[in-house]
């Protein structure tokens, strides 16, 4: 099964453990009814019956601060963090970005390509979200290195497709524009589709562990490498087209729920973006997949220039 890499997806999986039978089978039922779907329903929809703050066994929340909201990999039917990563080097990350929902939750990665522009997954798509940059922490502890800011406009990719996950991309402006330091920089995407056995580097808050939530209390990093087109679509038949690319490492090393929309970044260029996976994260032969942003300059940039 195909999951978003969100954090709302492993919210919803936490309380259907803790809540009583009845109450998640009648909170299924009315959004099915609601939404009109034939289908199961999504994960992270059934936070709108109950929406409780996942906290995982290392001590962290994904609450954050006032100004803040969700970060994750969405379980919509992809899902991605990083297990079995190690805390990122502070000041490594300076284009890595937080998309936050209300009250105060991280629910999605995103990375920094513009002065005032973010990329992200078209999956992580909100109506209202605050966005913060220059954090190493999940935690909502202030950092002197941070900047806050609002998303004034989302534009997913127009062909992004649910449940299939083809195209997902999406681009963010921010309410200004930043301020540059060595804890908030845009970093450059690559032109260049990424080769078979490239080195690349995933990061994000998203769980450590997986099917049980463990969130880490700083940045997570994983060396991850690219896998060729015939071994994608070996582990995903009929799941894989041109805009995905398949990446992984040894068994038990992957990007898992809570990092969607972060960075895979492969010889300092912006290479990817957190997609989907299946779930439980990081089993043999089901490696993360992952939207191959070098079928995306153009868009990206003709958007930027006509939006800016």
């Amino acid at each position: 099964m195909s999951t978003p890499l969100t954090l709302q997806s492993l919210g919803a999986v936490a309380m259907a453990t803790a809540e009583p039978s009845w109450k998640w089978m009648v909170c299924a039922l009315i959004t099915a009814l609601i939404l009109g779907v034939a289908g199961p329903v999504l994960a992270n929809d059934v936070d709108s019956c109950n929406k409780p703050s996942a906290t995982g066994t290392s001590g962290s929340t994904q609450d954050l601060d006032a100004e803040a909201t969700d970060d994750s990999r969405t379980n919509d039917s992809s899902g991605s963090r990083i297990v079995n990563g190690s805390d990122c080097d502070v000041h490594t990350q300076p284009w890595q970005g937080a998309l936050l929902l209300k009250p105060n939750q991280l629910y999605c990665g995103a990375v920094l390509v513009n002065p005032q522009w973010l990329l992200t997954a078209a999956h992580c798509w909100k109506k209202l979200f605050k966005i913060r940059l220059g954090h190493h922490s999940l935690s909502p502890t202030y950092e002197s290195s941070q900047q806050l800011f609002s998303g004034v406009k989302s534009i997913p990719h127009p062909g992004y497709t649910h449940p299939g996950h083809s195209n997902d991309v999406m681009l963010i402006k921010l309410n200004r524009r930043i301020h540059e330091t060595q804890d908030v920089k845009p970093i450059n995407i690559s032109s260049h589709c990424p080769a078979a056995g490239t080195r690349c580097m995933v990061s994000g808050w998203g769980t450590v562990s997986s099917p049980n939530i463990n969130f880490p209390k700083v940045l997570q990093c994983l060396n991850i490498t690219v896998l060729s087109d015939d071994r994608c679509r070996e582990a995903y038949p009929r799941q894989i087209d041109v805009t995905m690319f398949c990446a992984g490492d040894e068994t038990g090393r992957d990007s898992c729920q809570g990092d969607s929309g972060g960075p895979v970044v492969c010889n300092g260029n912006l290479q990817g973006l957190v997609s989907w996976g299946d779930f439980p994260c990081a089993q043999p032969n089901r490696p993360g997949v992952y939207t191959k942003l070098c079928r995306f300059t153009k868009w990206i940039h003709d958007t930027i220039r006509s939006n800016s």
